[in-house]
Parts: C-alpha cells; sequence; structure tokens
C-alpha cells in the first residue's frame, strides 16, 4: 500500500499550518517554501483540505490558512479522506462490493483486519501528536 502524493503532502501541510498558526494564519506561498511543495500542486492540496472542512481562510481571499477545527480533532484519516475515497485494501473490504465469494472466502477475515487496523491507526493519529 502506497498513498498518493495529495495524501503525503496534505499531511505536510497540515502540520506546517499547525505548527506556524498565528492570529492571521500561514500564507500558501509560506506552506510552499517549508515545505518543498511546488505553488500550483499546493493549490489542489489546499482546495481539498478546505473541502473537506480542515482548513479555512483566516479573512477572506489573500489571507493565510487557519485550522477549522482543533488539532487534536483531526486525524490523519481525516486528512487521507480530503483526497481519498473510504479506506479499502482489497475490493472485498468495500462495503459496497459484490463479490460471489465473500462467503466462503478464506482470506476474508485477514483483509477486514488489516484494513481495520490501518483505519484505525490512521484516526488514532492527530494532528496535535506531529507537533
Amino acid at each position: 500500500m502506497k498513498l498518493n502524493k495529495k495524501v503525503r503532502y496534505g499531511l505536510r501541510a497540515m502540520i506546517e499550518i499547525y505548527e506556524n498558526e498565528s492570529s492571521s494564519g500561514i500564507l500558501q506561498k509560506e506552506i510552499s517554501a517549508a515545505q518543498e511543495i511546488p505553488l500550483k500542486y499546493l493549490d489542489s492540496i489546499i482546495t481539498g483540505l478546505r473541502n473537506a472542512g480542515l482548513i479555512a481562510n483566516y479573512s477572506g481571499k489573500s489571507s493565510g490558512y487557519v485550522l477549522s477545527r482543533s488539532p487534536g480533532e483531526i486525524s490523519v484519516y481525516d486528512i487521507y479522506r480530503a483526497f481519498e475515497p473510504e479506506l479499502c485494501l482489497v475490493d472485498c473490504s468495500n462495503p459496497s462490493n459484490d463479490c460471489n465469494l465473500i462467503k466462503n472466502c478464506s482470506a476474508k477475515d485477514f483483509w477486514f483486519e488489516i484494513n481495520n487496523k490501518i483505519k484505525n491507526s490512521m484516526k488514532s493519529f492527530t494532528l496535535d501528536q506531529f507537533a
């Protein structure tokens, strides 16, 4: 399993916002420079984080970004979900999958367990644990 670049950069951007949050927020160009994320690519990261309700502009356009919730309430899984659908390591761990073999699958319990362990681990790490 490999997390995509948006998830990895999203986590780095969130850590940067958290660690450098001021009364007026942190500017996108400051996040880009500190985390070495290309500014154009960071646009889509910021959009995903904002659409997920994880960050907001401090006071409108051209202002810095601030966290929308307490850092202890924002998990790595929240950041993951800003860019990806529900975590499913294999198709059969997706609740909407209609696998004909699921009833007799000897491996399904393993796949469900490992999927849940990864998801729960991501949910247990909150942004404040990275500072």
